[in-house]
């Protein structure tokens, strides 16, 4: 309910204007890694320092044009670079829309092979998000046929609150992949979601223990210590490898919780966005987390 109600309260005119001018001085910049890719990747640094790892965002969703389209691109072939050049460790994470899905099918594929290439020849990855349900599956359709071009550096994300996940999780599976499993963020109807979070915790477990299971390596992305808890109860009965598996963080979100993690010796990782357009993202991050709605009612006073 907490979710639904802000993520509607975001779409209003004033309260967008308003943290658009006033959010990175309010809260913003807690969840967003600077403006620049320079910024970010000093960030980067910082973080690996600490022995965890890093999967760098560009923030910014649906383009409106291929001019738009193809600078997304370049800013991803530039990230790919940047990593490279500084010897951070790093990957990269990206939305089909961004690179133009939604406007052509086939500017979401091209910009996407093209980016995957110069990973590979890097030796890096990168990691496909999911986006809301009417792009799931052009987003995972797109993911198996690139993925069975460089099958090494790809992956996709799988989210729990749909209740389609657990049968593309087992569809994929064959051969094993590459998958990073989330809860969900975006606003979704009951006849695609689980309404309850009982419900979509219980199928987050299931999704991580089938993927294990099934051979996948699997990045776990959750702050929630309940389940890391159960997490790690079956990864120590089952035995499995810790190179099969690691647990991801948002950047701003119990950063120390998962540096412990990585002082007891599990692959660790922080999603760290940066960019200009960060206000989706971040109305995201207040939806899932009452406590900084607070951030809401300052840029609203802000704005009188």
């Amino acid at each position: 309910m907490f979710r639904e109600a802000v993520l509607g309260l975001a779409g209003n005119p004033v309260v967008k204007g308003t943290l658009t001018r006033y959010g990175m001085q309010l809260g913003a910049s807690r969840f967003v890694a600077g403006r620049t890719l320079t910024e970010a990747i000093e960030v980067i640094r910082e973080i690996n320092g600490s022995g965890v790892m890093v999967t760098l965002d560009h923030l910014g969703e649906a383009v409106r044009d291929e001019k738009e389209a193809q600078a997304a691109k370049d800013s991803y072939l530039a990230m790919l670079e940047a990593i490279h050049q500084s010897g951070v460790n790093a990957n990269v994470s990206l939305k089909l829309t961004m690179m133009g899905l939604a406007l052509d099918e086939q500017w979401g594929w091209t910009h996407l092979l093209e980016i995957v290439e110069k990973a590979a020849f890097y030796e890096n990855f990168v990691r496909i998000d999911m986006e809301d349900s009417p792009y799931t599956d052009v987003t995972l359709r797109l993911y198996e046929k690139v993925q069975a071009l460089h099958p090494e550096n790809v992956g996709v994300v799988l989210q729990a609150y749909l209740y389609r996940s657990v049968d593309d999780l087992r569809y994929l599976s064959n051969p094993p992949k590459n998958f990073r499993i989330v809860k969900g963020a975006y606003r979704e109807p009951v006849s695609v979601a689980f309404p309850s979070k009982a419900d979509v915790d219980d199928n987050y477990v299931r999704l991580v223990q089938e993927s294990m299971q099934l051979g996948n390596y699997t990045a776990v992305g959750t702050h929630d210590e309940r389940l890391i808890g159960r997490v790690l109860k079956f990864v120590h009965e089952n035995n499995v490898p810790r190179d099969r598996f690691e647990f991801q963080m948002l950047y701003g979100v119990g950063f120390n919780l998962l540096k412990s993690l990585a002082d007891q010796g599990y692959r660790t990782r922080v999603y760290v966005p940066y960019g200009e357009d960060w206000y989706a993202y971040y109305v995201r991050r207040v939806a899932e987390r009452p406590a900084n709605l607070l951030f809401f009612a300052r840029a609203l006073v802000a704005g009188k």
